[in-house]
């Protein structure tokens, strides 16, 4: 089977998402799609090196939306029926929201607009599905109530991509998720994978719920559903 995988710019899930998707490369070609956000937001992970694991051949390709410019050629495979499956996990509300207006600017809205067109059966899986609090885990994150002010940071001569400002932050934008500052920092100031509570907004919802109502999609409440369906 030819499958297509989208990743937009959300943390939550995403963990889950990579973890159906390197299951299912075992046994289908998968292209992989990521929007700009997430090509920065699977790096702050620590994910990327997996996703591009997956990846490698025709129809194995990691697409990455800065490459595509902005007539996002590749799209057109869908139009042409080329995928048996587009798959879209996570998905952001701002995502959707672009959905369920008929926008498609994107290289992810750009694929869900030509798999409806080309008739690819799509699933897409909403961060934000029902009203409430919700749990969701950040990438790394310096606790500054822990950290120590010390006057050389451990943690910040060990990152290799210099992404710490010594007793002060981490540039998630620059850190590649790899978890040596955790293991450099002798005082346990960094913290990566601590889980946060959120409050779904109303807007998020409605729109999500407007999902339903499109014939060539189908959403589903998490990855694992992917698994049972193919």
């Amino acid at each position: 089977m030819k499958i297509a995988w989208g990743i937009t710019g959300a943390g939550h899930l995403l963990q889950d998402s990579v973890e159906i998707l390197e299951m299912l490369s075992m046994d289908h070609k998968i292209t992989v799609f990521l929007s700009g956000a997430a090509e920065e937001v699977i790096k702050m992970y620590g994910l990327y090196e997996r996703v591009i694991n997956v990846t490698g051949g025709y129809y194995r390709e990691l697409v990455i939306e800065a490459e595509q410019k902005s007539s996002y050629p590749i799209a057109g495979r869908f139009s042409l029926g080329k995928y048996d499956l587009l798959v879209v996990s996570p998905t952001t509300s701002n995502t959707i929201g672009k959905i369920v207006n008929g926008i498609a600017d994107t290289l992810i809205t750009n694929i869900i607009a030509q798999a409806g067109k080309g008739n690819v059966k799509t699933y897409i899986i909403p961060v934000d599905l029902e009203s409430g609090i919700i749990e969701t885990v950040l990438p790394s994150k310096l606790e500054l109530e822990i950290c120590q002010k010390c006057e050389t940071c451990a943690a910040a001569t060990a990152c290799p991509s210099a992404a710490i400002t010594p007793r002060m932050e981490i540039n998630l934008l620059q850190c590649q998720g790899c978890g040596t500052c955790q293991i450099a920092c002798p005082f346990d100031a960094i913290k990566g994978g601590k889980k946060i509570k959120i409050h779904m907004r109303n807007v998020d919802i409605s729109n999500t719920r407007k999902l339903y109502e499109f014939e060539e999609l189908e959403v589903l409440k998490h990855p694992l559903e992917i698994k049972k369906l193919i």
